[in-house]
């Protein structure tokens, strides 16, 4: 459908040109040879209404759950097992680090653990023995056959053999604690994607030495995205959650519609901003994360005024005053001829423009709202170039609003370029 839109604004763009040289040369149809040719415009009637107020705001595209991939320890790449485009599952493996290193560190922790575990065991034993000499000796002095030093002494190495046993499971915590930690940084040798998505900025080789600063990949989920936008304090004051919004991608088709679904409620201390977020379904990935888009975000409706193209709007180059050229007759009342093969050029005969410098009360994305002109009249949208600075006559293409907001929608370096291409080489 964009391709013929580009079709069809060329073949009008060459045609405009071609007739408003065609009287050149000429020494009949009213053109004497060498006499200034009647130049071509197209023209649109004004019409009543209220525009809808926007915000434009330029967006960042994020992918949903989108992280960083850093591993967690330092170590030599082996295997990497993804590539940039893959889609992959919560805790599929990405990348193998040398492990050698840390199979060692664990078989050290392990008979380290086991030598704690044999200490306490022994450290038990010392306790159970003193405890039942203890309860010997108590059973001696209760009958005084011992001395109280005697029984101090035994009531002694009970308490330190007690003591002793404690600090033999503390080592055996200790030595567990090390043994799991090891087998931690083990598992860890293998780097498992954290969520389901999709692999990106891929920045892992096998041989390269790698340490928890090095970011691996970028991983996040494409299919739902979300475009965020900056706001400013002043903005709030009109911008809320659950507004519409329209999001554009240059030279990507029609515009994607969403809400405004959250706006931050903290500012950001020296820029007084805070961020908003849109989320966008992403079915067919044309989003992709880093991506710049222009938002649009629609938070209310203008008064009712008289609405011209944006097109139509131009800054006369002498003066700098703004305005619109608006023509003396009615072009829906004008017999119109056939210019050239293709019955969409329809031409009025030479009829008068002159300019109108006017006032916009309020701008949208395709058309504003103006004072100084009325409802009906008929406005140029294309060939105020040709037009002399106040008066001057031209023939008139009548065109509808549908066909002069597509031409508006088109980026004018991919209209040129598609012109260029159609260049026939000499």
């Amino acid at each position: 459908m964009r391709r013929l839109h580009f079709d069809r604004a060329v073949v009008v763009l060459a045609m405009l040109a071609l007739l408003t040289v065609a009287g050149c040369g000429r020494e009949g149809g009213g053109q004497r040879r060498g006499a200034a040719p009647t130049p071509v415009v197209e023209a649109v009637q004004a019409r009543h209404g209220a525009l809808p107020l926007t915000q434009r705001l330029s967006g960042v595209v994020r992918g949903r759950n989108q992280v960083r991939i850093n591993p967690e320890i330092s170590a030599v790449v082996t295997d990497v097992l993804a590539r940039d485009g893959d889609t992959v599952a919560a805790g599929q493996a990405l990348v193998r680090l040398r492990d050698q290193e840390f199979r060692d560190r664990l078989k050290q922790a392990t008979a380290s653990h086991q030598i704690a575990q044999a200490q306490a065991k022994q450290a038990d034993a010392r306790l159970a023995e003193a405890r039942s000499a203890l309860r010997r000796v108590e059973g001696l002095a209760a009958e005084q056959l011992v001395s109280d030093a005697d029984l101090e002494a035994s009531q002694t190495r009970a308490i330190s053999a007690e003591a002793d046993a404690e600090l033999a499971h503390a080592r055996v915590d200790q030595a567990a604690a090390s043994m799991a930690e090891q087998q931690g940084n083990l598992a860890r040798t293998v780097i498992r994607a954290p969520v389901e998505g999709s692999v990106g900025d891929r920045n892992a080789e096998v041989g390269m030495r790698v340490d928890p600063s090095t970011q691996l990949f970028t991983l996040g989920r494409l299919d739902s995205v979300y475009v965020q936008v900056v706001l400013t304090d002043e903005m709030l004051n009109f911008i809320a959650e659950g507004q519409s919004a329209e999001i554009a991608l240059a030279g990507r088709g029609l515009p994607l519609a969403g809400t405004l679904d959250r706006i931050s409620p903290f500012l950001h201390p020296v820029t007084h901003s805070t961020q908003g977020e849109i989320d966008v379904a992403n079915p067919d990935g044309k989003l992709k994360p880093g991506m710049f888009v222009t938002v649009d975000v629609f938070y209310g409706q203008s008064a009712d005024a008289t609405l011209v193209p944006l097109s139509a709007l131009y800054e006369q180059p002498s003066t700098g005053v703004s305005g619109v050229y608006v023509c003396d007759a009615d072009l829906g009342q004008q017999e119109l001829q056939a210019a050239g093969d293709d019955p969409g050029m329809a031409l009025s005969g030479p009829v008068d423009f002159r300019f109108v410098p006017v006032q916009v009360i309020a701008s949208g994305r395709m058309e504003a709202g103006v004072s100084g002109v009325e409802t009906g009249d008929w406005v140029v949208t294309l060939g105020q170039n040709l037009l002399g600075p106040e008066r001057s006559q031209a023939k008139a293409r009548p065109v509808g609003w549908d066909w002069v907001e597509k031409l508006q929608s088109l980026q004018r370096e991919d209209l040129l370029q598609d012109m260029i291409e159609r260049k026939p080489s000499s």
